[in-house]
């Protein structure tokens, strides 16, 4: 059972979801007698119709954040996997080397946010999702991929497939 204060948590953080549409929290795990929980929402690509990525990140419950402090900060965890869940249509999407962002969620206040970015891998054809840590000052190396192989699969691009 959810507490208030988690739930207020819980909804302040489903309120920092940005670019990303379809989003939602799709199951909440308790994870010890503590109320830290791990909850896994599932977002879809705006830009990518077809593709539903799950993410699972933690979330610390409120008696960790009494006996601990960092009030509100969440770890920097997350892990996701992405699948085809319908006929694949491509938008107007970056296909350089860095991608673009196609999530991002506060896991503090001002300094942390767990974001997720989509890269076109071109010679593969292939898209890769990556969920990783933005935070200012000592920046985390937790990170997790994803991928959706396009090979075989219907796939319509409105913009024009890009060159390999």
């Amino acid at each position: 059972m959810t507490r208030p204060n988690a739930r207020i948590l819980s909804a302040l953080a489903c309120s920092a979801l940005t670019a990303c549409g379809g989003s939602g929290e799709i199951a909440e795990i308790n994870n010890d007698w503590t109320g830290n929980e791990i909850k896994i929402e599932a977002f879809e690509d705006e830009e990518i119709k077809g593709v539903t990525c799950h993410m699972a990140h933690f979330d610390r419950g409120v008696l960790d954040r009494l006996t601990k402090g960092d009030w509100f900060e969440n770890p920097s965890n997350g892990s996701i996997t992405c699948s085809q869940t319908g006929p694949i249509v491509i938008g107007d999407i970056k296909t350089g080397s860095s991608g673009e962002e196609v999530f991002r969620q506060r896991q503090s206040p001002v300094f942390k946010k767990l974001a997720v970015r989509r890269i076109y891998d071109a010679p593969n054809d292939t898209l890769v999702y990556l969920v990783y840590s933005k935070r200012i000052v000592d920046g985390s190396a937790k990170m997790s991929i994803g991928s959706v192989p396009l090979y075989g699969a219907d796939v319509t691009w409105t913009e024009g497939r890009p060159s390999r």
